[in-house]
């Protein structure tokens, strides 16, 4: 005997993404905030006159991506249970990719999911983590491999908040808008080139155009079935190069930068990109002094690590490659030997 349970429905997740100064948060019932020491003594003042809430919880953790763990995680979920949250409680995400990757996490396993908005206060989590609904954490085979789609009620992105971002945390996210444009937005990427984010209003219109492209590809994909995993454009490089130095050399978007270096030199080995193009994306990312090379130690151990990436099945690892400028190429076709040749190029070579 076979019996049905039929489900099929459908759910609109969609959000408002507001970019301007922090409104007024109006919450009926509880409220937990998870950020970490750093970001609660720059900022969370301002976030708590914006909140209007019940009950307001501070949940803090460590900072820095070597926390991004499940005793991190079981930490925050203890301290909700402490302050008795329940399923029409909020959970706020006020930090940078980390903490967004962590409470929105933490949102989606508490009493099997809560609400949850986020703040992001770094440039990298403005343009990228903060929007898609892409929560996770890290473990000893490689980046966000554990982790949810739980998609926020909300995002709301302040650029006062960057005034008190270090110079390599504003690069970080400097790469981050670099890779949707390179993929996705030729203009963008031309724009970019003619425009320094650090003058004037160039660094709005920069966060504008990033999460408008980053809003279309997440419409159009959500679970990352397809296209959205062109997202991922330097992030297959880049996770091995974070994991091989344990979440401490680079911050995510110098590895990202990196990784977009070694695509690039993939993609111009298989015939994608041009040499010219590539030096391009280089003389762009380098405007922000984000470092653009790393020694491989050993080939093969760094193409076995491939493996783990999410995007990859059995025994075919996939490549996110640009096609020129504004354009990508989502593909697991391609030799190893031709991989592990450009791998080479990067062995002995100093960051």
């Amino acid at each position: 005997m076979t019996l049905q349970i039929n489900l099929k429905r459908v759910v609109d997740d969609s959000y408002p993404v507001h970019i301007g100064s922090l409104p007024t948060i109006q919450c009926e019932g509880k409220v937990a905030i998870v950020t970490n020491p750093k970001v609660a003594g720059l900022h969370l003042q301002t976030l708590l006159a914006c909140l209007s809430a019940k009950e307001v919880y501070i949940i803090t953790v460590p900072d820095g991506e070597q926390y991004k763990t499940l005793e991190t995680i079981q930490h925050i979920l203890d301290r909700m249970f402490d302050h008795r949250l329940n399923r029409k409680s909020l959970l706020i995400a006020f930090g940078g990719g980390v903490i967004g990757d962590m409470g929105g996490f933490a949102a989606s396993l508490y009493n099997r999911g809560i609400d949850f908005i986020q703040i992001p206060t770094t440039l990298l989590s403005q343009v990228d983590a903060s929007v898609g609904g892409k929560t996770g954490i890290n473990n000893r085979f490689g980046k966000n491999l554990i982790g949810a789609f739980h998609q926020p009620r909300a995002v709301y992105i302040d650029p006062s908040f960057l005034t008190t971002l270090p110079s390599r945390e504003f690069g970080a996210g400097v790469a981050e808008i670099v890779k949707m444009a390179v993929t996705f937005n030729a203009p963008f990427f031309e724009w970019l080139e003619q425009n320094d984010l650090r003058e004037g209003d160039n660094l709005v219109y920069a966060l504008q155009k990033a999460v408008e492209t980053k809003a279309g590809v997440v419409e159009a994909d959500e679970k990352e079935q397809g296209l959205r995993a062109a997202l991922n454009y330097g992030h297959t490089f880049g996770h091995v190069i974070e994991n091989e130095t344990s979440y401490s050399t680079y911050l995510h978007g110098e590895s990202v930068a990196i990784g977009m270096v070694m695509a690039n030199d993939l993609a111009c080995e298989v015939g994608l990109m041009t040499q010219s193009d590539a030096e391009r994306v280089k003389n762009l990312l380098s405007r922000y002094n984000l470092p653009l090379e790393y020694p491989i130690a050993d080939v093969e151990r760094f193409y076995q690590a491939f493996f783990l990436d999410k995007k990859s099945a059995d025994s075919a690892i996939t490549f996110i490659l640009p096609r020129g400028i504004g354009g990508v190429e989502i593909t697991d076709s391609i030799q190893a030997e031709t991989v592990k040749q450009t791998l080479s190029k990067f062995t002995g070579r100093v960051s």
